[in-house]
C-alpha cells in the first residue's frame, strides 16, 4: 500500500462514525481506498471532517429539523416545547372545509403514541415503533412509502392549499386557473425548503410569526361568527346533514379529509431525541394541543355554517375567503392574507418534521446515507430537505388536492393501525419496557379497529385503481430492501460511495455525531 492508499485509509477511519455500525464503517474504508480516489480529494474530505469537528465541540448541530447539543443525551434547544405544541397546532390548522365530528377520533390514537413516545425514546416516530414490534422488514416499508410518498404528498397538499387561497382574490367569481395555482404552489415549496435549509432559527421565527397569524384570523372568523348566530343566523344549523351521502364508503372518504386537516398528534414523536423530559413534555403537549384544534376547528366550521350553506361551502375553492366576502367586507381581504399566512406555516411545519425520518430510515441503513447528513455551515438537514422539497413539487403536477388527500389517507391509517397494533404487541413482547404513559389496550384496538375501517370501507364501497396503485407501491419496497438492505452486495456499496462523496463534497454535508 503506498502513500496515497495509506493517507485515504486514516482519512476514512476518522471520517467513519464509531457506533454500532463500526464493521460495516470498516468495510466501506477498505472499499473506497480501493477506488483509487485522488489524494487532493481525499485531503478535502478530512479537512471538512476536521473543521465539523472543531465547530461541533461546543456548538449546536441540528439532527434533522431541530438544533441540539452535542452533550451525554439529546438537549432541545433549536426550538422549544412551546414551539414543538406550537407546530403540532400548525400542521393541523389549515383551514379547510371539514365536517366537526372527527375530533372525538384523535384522542383515542393520541393516547397510543403518548405511550409509544415516553416508551421509545427515539426520534422517527411509526418507524421506531415498528421497528421495535415488527423488525426490520415492516419499519423499511413504512420508511419506504413515506418518504417517497407520504410526506411530499403531505407539503404538496398544503402548498396547493396555499396556492389555491393566494390566487382566489385574483379570480372573483371563477375558479383560478391550474397553472397559476401550481406555480405558485411550487414557489411555497421552494422557499419553505430554502428558509429550513438556510437556518434552524429562522425556520423557528417563521412558524412563531405564521401561528401567531394564524391563531388571530381563527379569532377573527370565530367571533364574526358568534355574532351572526346572535343575530339569529342558524338556519344552516337546524339540519346540518340533510341530503348526505351515509353508504359504508362515503363516511370513510369523509374521514379521509376530515381527519388528514385534523392530523399532527403524531408530530412530536418524530423528534423525541430533541425533547427535554420526554416522559413530561410529549404527553403534555398532546394534552394541550388536541384540545386547543379540536375547539378552534369545530367553532370555524360552526362560524362558516352561519354565513354559508352546506352547498355553498363544498362549492366554494377557498371557504374562508368567501367567508370574508360576505361578513368581513370591505375588509374582506384580510382573510385570504391571513389564510395564506396559515397554510404557509402549516407548510413550513410540515417540512420541518418531514426530514425527520429521512435521517432516522439513513442512520439505521433503510436510505441512502446521503439523506441523513448535516450542512456542515447551516447545521441543518440540507440533503432530506431538498430531497422532499424535490418530491414535493413532482407530486403537485399531475394530481388536485383531493385525489392526494384520497391517497395520502389510504396509506397513513394502514400504519396508524399497524403503530396502534404495535403497541398492543409490546405489551406481551417488550414487557421489560417502562411505560410511564400507559394507555388502555381497550383505546388501542378502538384504533385499530377504526383504521381498519377507513382503510377497507372506501375500497369496499368504490374499488378505485389508486388503492391498487398505492398497495402495490409500498410492497414494490421489497424488491429494494433485499439486494440494498438485507444483503447490501458489496457492488451496491461500489457504485453508491463515490456519488455519496461527491455529493457530500458538493453540499459540504457531513455525517451526524454518534447519538447514543
Amino acid at each position: 500500500m503506498d502513500y496515497q492508499d495509506v493517507y485515504c485509509e486514516n482519512a476514512l477511519i476518522n471520517y467513519a462514525r464509531p457506533d454500532h455500525r463500526q464493521q460495516r464503517d470498516r468495510e466501506e474504508v477498505r472499499d473506497l481506498a480501493d477506488n483509487n480516489l485522488s489524494l487532493s480529494v481525499i485531503k478535502e474530505m478530512e479537512m471538512i471532517v476536521d473543521y465539523r469537528k472543531k465547530r461541533t465541540e461546543h456548538a449546536p448541530i441540528l439532527i434533522d429539523g431541530a438544533a441540539v447539543e452535542q452533550v451525554e443525551s439529546f438537549k432541545f434547544l433549536g426550538v422549544h416545547i412551546t414551539n414543538k405544541l406550537t407546530w403540532s397546532v400548525v400542521y393541523t390548522m389549515t383551514v379547510v372545509r371539514l365536517p366537526v365530528s372527527e375530533p372525538a377520533c384523535l384522542p383515542a390514537g393520541a393516547l397510543c403514541y403518548a405511550e409509544l413516545g415516553t416508551m421509545i425514546t427515539k426520534s422517527g416516530g411509526e418507524y421506531v415503533y415498528l421497528m421495535e414490534a415488527y423488525g426490520s422488514v415492516m419499519a423499511y416499508l413504512y420508511s419506504w412509502s413515506t418518504i417517497m410518498v407520504l410526506k411530499p404528498s403531505s407539503f404538496a397538499i398544503i402548498a396547493l392549499s396555499l396556492a389555491e387561497y393566494a390566487s382566489t382574490p385574483f379570480y372573483p367569481g371563477c375558479t383560478p386557473p391550474i397553472v397559476v395555482t401550481k406555480c405558485l404552489a411550487a414557489a411555497c415549496i421552494f422557499m419553505i425548503v430554502l428558509v429550513n435549509c438556510l437556518s434552524v432559527k429562522l425556520a423557528s421565527y417563521v412558524q412563531n410569526f405564521f401561528t401567531a397569524a394564524k391563531l388571530l384570523i381563527i379569532l377573527v372568523i370565530i367571533v364574526a361568527g358568534i355574532v351572526l348566530l346572535a343575530q339569529g343566523n342558524t338556519e344552516n344549523l337546524s339540519n346540518p346533514f340533510e341530503g348526505a351521502s351515509t353508504s359504508f364508503g362515503s363516511i370513510g372518504l369523509a374521514f379521509y379529509n376530515g381527519l388528514w386537516a385534523y392530523d399532527g398528534w403524531n408530530q412530536l414523536n418524530f423528534i423525541t431525541e430533541e425533547l427535554e423530559n420526554p416522559y413530561r413534555n410529549l404527553p403534555l403537549a398532546i394534552i394541550i394541543g388536541i384540545p386547543l384544534v379540536s375547539v378552534c376547528y369545530v367553532l370555524v366550521n360552526i362560524a362558516y355554517f352561519s354565513a354559508m350553506t352546506a352547498t355553498e361551502l363544498l362549492q366554494s375553492p377557498a371557504v374562508a375567503v368567501t367567508f370574508g366576502d360576505r361578513v368581513l367586507y370591505p375588509l374582506s381581504w384580510v382573510v385570504p392574507v391571513f389564510v395564506v399566512f396559515s397554510t404557509f406555516g402549516a407548510a413550513n411545519g410540515s417540512c420541518f418534521t418531514a426530514g425527520r425520518l429521512t435521517y432516522v430510515a439513513g442512520r439505521e441503513g433503510h436510505m441512502v446515507k446521503i439523506l441523513s447528513y448535516i450542512s456542515l455551515k447551516r447545521y441543518t438537514p440540507s440533503p432530506a430537505l431538498i430531497f422532499n422539497g424535490i418530491l414535493a413539487v413532482f407530486y403537485i403536477i399531475p394530481a388536485d388536492i383531493n385525489t392526494l388527500i384520497n391517497y395520502f389517507s389510504f396509506a397513513q391509517w394502514a400504519f396508524y393501525g399497524l403503530t396502534a397494533l404495535a403497541l398492543i404487541v409490546m405489551r406481551f413482547t417488550r414487557k421489560e419496557l417502562k411505560r410511564p404513559v400507559k394507555c388502555p389496550i381497550p383505546i388501542a384496538v378502538l384504533v385499530v379497529i377504526v383504521s381498519c375501517y377507513l382503510v377497507l370501507a372506501p375500497i369496499i364501497d368504490k374499488p378505485e385503481l389508486e388503492y391498487l396503485y398505492c398497495t402495490i407501491f409500498i410492497l414494490s419496497g421489497l424488491l429494494l430492501y433485499f439486494p440494498f438492505v438485507h444483503r447490501r452486495f458489496s457492488w451496491t456499496r461500489r457504485v453508491m460511495r463515490p456519488i455519496t462523496m461527491h455529493l457530500q463534497l458538493l453540499m459540504e454535508v457531513v455525517p451526524p455525531e454518534k447519538n447514543e
